[in-house]
């Protein structure tokens, strides 16, 4: 997903809610955040954002009285509309670079709640099994997204595959190579990386989508982020002014809890992380 291409996704929001896949029940037409009883309807990423919601509706919402409504998409620009239009409550897929680039770019008015987990960002290879089997004239792929761009090509950076300019930061771009040492790289949208690894010689995936396509980012990533001092923690978010909605700080506080951490460290085993706290400025 280009950063260029967001704001004419924007225009098509109406049409690609219809898209939305439900997981479970759907909400009624009806339904919103607020008052006792109400359902709270969250769009999320497949995995690990609605696979983690799924285990709190299932295990820990009703005890805590809040009806949970989990809406899989595939696609990093409709979560943010439909929360911004209210055609859902809440969303759980980003990290806060992303957030504030979308922000910025289409006047949307999205903020975080709750930090949740981190997905460590990792290169991957069909064919090399080491980072010194990507030489020159390798082709390597990227998310094509300002801010995943940007931290694909930091990651790079930090394995000495390719320099950086002085002063690149966080949305430093291909622009930005000051040494490509022969690689050539190519842009991709972020969902597609995975089916594009037998294309080309490696590819830097996001941790969600290479979890879907079966793949192990502790054990399978050639090069992987580590999660200290890490910037790209996942989080709940809703649209300005919802923050402090019952329903809403009710699930802030079930995806912070020591349920959710024990489930995400035994079914992830390290490729997801917990990343707990709160996400406010």
């Amino acid at each position: 997903m280009r950063t260029t291409t967001i704001t004419a996704a924007v225009a098509a929001t109406a049409a690609l809610t219809l898209g939305l896949t439900a997981c479970g029940t759907a909400s009624d037409p009806g339904d919103d955040a607020s008052g006792d009883g109400a359902t709270l309807t969250v769009a999320a990423s497949a995995t690990p954002h609605a696979e983690i919601l799924e285990y709190v509706r299932d295990h820990l919402a009703d005890d805590a009285g809040l009806d949970l409504k989990v809406r899989v998409v595939n696609d990093y620009v409709l979560p943010n509309t439909a929360t911004e239009s209210g055609d859902v409550d809440a969303n759980y897929f980003q990290h806060r670079p992303y957030l504030d680039d979308f922000n910025a770019k289409n006047d949307t008015h999205i903020t975080p709640v709750a930090d949740v987990h981190l997905e460590p960002l990792g290169l991957y290879s069909e064919d090399a099994d080491a980072l010194d089997a990507l030489g020159a004239g390798a082709t390597i792929a990227l998310p094509n997204d300002t801010t995943n761009g940007g931290r694909a090509l930091h990651l790079l950076a930090e394995h000495g595959l390719i320099e950086l300019a002085d002063g690149a930061g966080q949305d430093a771009t291909v622009a930005d190579i000051a040494d490509d040492k022969g690689l050539r790289f190519k842009e991709l949208e972020a969902a597609t990386l995975p089916r594009a690894l037998g294309e080309v010689d490696a590819a830097v995936i996001n941790g969600n989508y290479a979890i879907e396509a079966g793949l192990a980012p502790a054990e399978d990533a050639l090069a992987l982020e580590t999660a200290e001092g890490n910037p790209y923690a996942n989080f709940l978010a809703v649209k300005e002014g919802d923050e402090d909605d019952p329903q809403v700080r009710t699930l802030a506080g079930l995806l912070n809890s020591e349920e959710v951490r024990a489930f995400i460290e035994d079914e992830y085993a390290g490729s997801v992380v917990p990343a707990f706290g709160t996400a406010r400025d």
